[in-house]
Parts: structure tokens; C-alpha cells; sequence
């Protein structure tokens, strides 16, 4: 009799153990999605990151051009400077205005540009935030799962006549 009931309780420690398996899969299924999703948002990030840079060259390149062009008007304007008294003033008043809207185009370029790095920074930050937010949710799930698993199997180590600290 003795026998069988070590038998029933080898095999309702089996089954206790197959469904811990089984949870143990559940949980490591779970973090595997957890960590393709981070994985994910780590990508769009990135990809974010590539496409703000982008941008910005192209725009400090369009902003260099146009410095450029401005400044060979400029140079053009005193040329006729030299030539002319009274085309002087004409042309004076001509390159303070391209003057003017350089440096208003600049400005914009550099409001457009902190605004694109402001824009990328509150996308980092919001899918970061995200991404913690569901990490914070699910903590506390594996924390409780796994603090229930190992009180079971110190229990069932006891109980088997084992000391879990000498293990």
C-alpha cells in the first residue's frame, strides 16, 4: 500500500511538473514576442533615425547651394558697384534684401531642423515609453509566476526530504 501511494505521488508530481513545463514554454513564448517587439521598435527607430538624417543633408546641402547662390549674387552686385555710383545704391539695397532673405531662409532651415529633431525625439521617447509600459505590465506576471513556481518546487523538495539550500 505504501508502495502505490508513492506511486500516486511520483505521478501527481509528474504532472505537476509537465504543467510547470508547460507554463515555463508559455512564458518563454511570451518573451520571445516581447523581445521581437523591441526588436522591432529598436528598427523603426533606427530607421527614423536614417530618414531625419537624410533629411537634414539634403536640407543643409539645399541651404548650402542657396548660400551659394546668394553669395555669387552678392558678389555680382558689387562688381556693378564698382562700375556705376547710381547703380551702386540699386544694387546695394538689392543685396542687403538678398542678405535678408538668406538669412530668413536660414532661419527657417534651422527652426524646420529643430523641429525635425524635436519631432524624432518625441517618437523615440513615445515608443520607448511604449515599449516600457508593456514591459511594466507583464513583470509583474512573471514575477508572480515565477515566485509561485519556485515556492512549489521548494515545497515539493522538502517534501521529498531535501534541504533546496544544500541544492
Amino acid at each position: 500500500m505504501e508502495k502505490k501511494l508513492l506511486q500516486d505521488h511520483l505521478a501527481l508530481r509528474r504532472d505537476e511538473a509537465r504543467r510547470a513545463k508547460a507554463s515555463e514554454e508559455q512564458l518563454r513564448r511570451r518573451l520571445q514576442v516581447l523581445e521581437a517587439e523591441l526588436e522591432e521598435a529598436r528598427s523603426e527607430s533606427k530607421a527614423i533615425y536614417a530618414e531625419m538624417s537624410r533629411q537634414c543633408r539634403a536640407l543643409q546641402k539645399e541651404m548650402e547651394t542657396r548660400s551659394r547662390q546668394l553669395e555669387e549674387e552678392v558678389t555680382g552686385l558689387r562688381e556693378q558697384l564698382e562700375t556705376c555710383q547710381k547703380e551702386a545704391k540699386a544694387a546695394g539695397q538689392e543685396a542687403e534684401q538678398a542678405l535678408g532673405e538668406r538669412d530668413q531662409r536660414l532661419a527657417q532651415l534651422r527652426a524646420h531642423v529643430a523641429d525635425m529633431e524635436a519631432k524624432y525625439e518625441e517618437l523615440l521617447h513615445g515608443s520607448l515609453d511604449r515599449l516600457l509600459a508593456k514591459l511594466r505590465v507583464v513583470k509583474p506576471q512573471w514575477d508572480g509566476a515565477v515566485l509561485r513556481l519556485h515556492a512549489k518546487y521548494k515545497e515539493q523538495l522538502r517534501q521529498f526530504g531535501l534541504n533546496p539550500l544544500d541544492l
